[in-house]
């Protein structure tokens, strides 16, 4: 096949975007932009609150849990965000389709953000409402609930969305990098706004701020409703044609639904206590399975996949980024929670006779990426065109030094807060700028990376097993958040030994990662 000039093809892919457009591109991109935009709103609203609520004494309108209990709390529900994308996206590529997945998800989010909100509607209306002083079923089982709807809507929202951005321009389109630069700026802006916004209403009652976070959603679906048509052909349902696609259809729908009625049993008889739950006994056994799952599942490709001599050492590559990956993320999710908590307990937001509220600081590491991605996308572009960029594997391993720096200045501040004092404001500032650098040096590789050293034939697999290590990650992070967060005297005092702990580890990663960036870079053959 003759092969088309790249002048011809750029030419070509801006002539065939079908249907209306705006400043060049596809009109669908700014339903989608604001779908992702008010989604993210909505989870890093929540998130901003999360783990505080938790905390907070019951008496305070929270739910008087332990750090620990909240920590692996946390780590579950960031756990399983990350996790149910993989059945979200198998689920919409063989049955829903990718549109039906984005609206049935983003309902289901705001399902569970309202049912969250739930509690907090009845207390305020109550004349007792400040007399509360023991948690009821409904405060329990509605916060659990919400949480289990927003995985589960998450997790069919989330890969989906992407997926249509990608369908909406044609293969060789010189836009569909700009295009998808302009949807992850949604992402960041929604980011932003959510804690600022919820945190406020939060300050008066922590479910007026859930609540605000499902009305944001909320308004997503609409606007996504209303503008549905820039998306028609994009997307859309899968068709069963062939007799087998058919029989293969209606046993996949038998499983399922057998699979969610389990799943609603279970459920149910956890919140009657049939079951009993211990959040950091799960999160400890959910840990243990995902990283066993994860070395079998490697295990197997490696010495029985199949592959060529050169698809194992590729393998082998992505085998070694993805624990260091998931090493990254455990330090990096400590944002929402041990951070989080840092700011509520140990630093000082007084600002000219008013306190800031705690969800504010959930807002620097968006704020940070919006200013610095751009700059850190030109300076990579810079230094390729001197031959002086690094390997993928040495931006993997500055990602973890910056991040273990920025948790050394959480070691300064920690010890400041271990004598009685409050912390300034300027070390979590720093600690998140220090970790948004390491971010913008590790994240954005990670996936490409998977997806060029992926073998032909495990391609989406390979990227299944890029966000477990992102789901791994995050529920390590919920656990050492419980160990951290100096919820008491003593653990206030051993702080700043714990913070140097995990400075110690993440920085002797990132330096084992570099004396191993050489030997990465052979496994890796022809891939820069």
């Amino acid at each position: 096949m003759e092969k088309i000039p790249n002048d011809s093809l750029k030419s070509l892919g801006e002539e065939v975007i079908d249907g209306p457009t705006i400043f060049g591109h596809p009109k669908g991109l700014m339903t989608l932009f604001f779908t992702e935009m008010w989604e993210r709103f909505s989870y890093y609203g929540m998130r901003a609150l999360l783990i505080l609520f938790m905390t907070t004494p019951i008496i305070g309108g929270g739910l008087g849990f332990d750090d620990r209990t909240s920590g692996a709390i946390y780590g579950l529900y960031t756990m399983g965000v990350y996790l149910l994308a993989l059945p979200g996206g198998w689920f919409a590529d063989r049955l829903f389709g990718l549109k039906k997945s984005v609206w049935y998800g983003g309902i289901i989010i705001t399902i569970g953000h309202f049912t969250m909100a739930v509690p907090g509607m009845v207390h305020l209306f109550s004349d007792h409402s400040s007399e509360i002083t023991e948690l009821s079923s409904l405060d329990i089982n509605s916060f659990f609930l919400g949480l289990i709807l927003i995985v589960v809507g998450t997790g069919l929202l989330k890969p989906n969305i992407s997926s249509i951005v990608g369908q909406l321009y044609p293969a060789g389109s010189s836009k569909r990098d700009a295009g998808f630069s302009i949807f992850y700026m949604g992402i960041n802006l929604g980011a932003f706004i959510a804690p600022i916004a919820c945190s406020t209403l939060a300050v008066y009652n922590w479910h007026l701020g859930f609540g605000l976070a499902g009305l944001g959603m909320f308004i997503g679906l609409i606007q996504y409703r209303l503008t549905g048509k820039y998306l028609d052909g994009k997307g859309e349902d899968v068709k069963a044609i062939t007799p087998e696609e058919q029989t293969s259809r209606a046993r996949m729908i038998k499983y399922s639904t057998l699979t969610l009625m389990i799943s609603i049993v279970v459920i149910i008889l956890m919140f009657m206590g049939v079951i009993p739950i211990d959040a950091f006994a799960i999160a400890n056994i959910s840990l243990y399975i995902i990283a066993a799952v994860t070395f079998l599942y490697f295990g197997y490709v490696l010495f029985l996949g199949g592959l060529t001599p050169d698809e194992k050492r590729k393998t082998w590559a992505i085998f070694i980024v993805i624990i260091f990956a998931a090493l990254f993320w455990s330090g990096f999710e400590q944002a929402g929670s041990s951070l989080n908590l840092f700011a509520e307990r140990f630093t000082d937001r007084s600002f000219m006779g008013w306190e800031i509220p705690t969800g504010y600081f959930q807002s620097i590491n968006s704020m940070f990426i919006i200013l610095f991605a751009p700059f850190f996308g030109a300076m990579w572009v810079w230094l390729g065109r001197k031959n002086l960029e690094p390997s993928s594997p040495l931006k993997f391993a500055f990602g973890l030094l910056l991040l273990g720096v920025g948790f050394l200045v959480m070691f300064f501040a920690a010890k400041i807060a271990a004598t009685g004092e409050l912390a300034a404001p300027t070390w979590l500032i720093f600690t998140y700028l220090l970790h948004t650098f390491g971010e913008l040096s590790l994240s954005p590789v990670g996936l490409s990376l998977t997806t060029k050293l992926a073998p032909e034939k495990y391609q989406g697999q390979m990227m299944g097993m890029w966000f477990i290590s992102v789901a791994l990650g995050n529920l390590i992070a919920g656990m050492i958040a419980g160990e951290v967060s100096g919820g008491s005297e003593e653990a206030l005092q051993a702080m700043p030994s714990q913070y140097m702990m995990i400075v110690a580890t993440v920085v002797g990663a990132g330096v084992l990662l570099l004396l191993l960036s050489r030997p990465i870079k052979k496994l890796m053959g022809n891939v820069h």
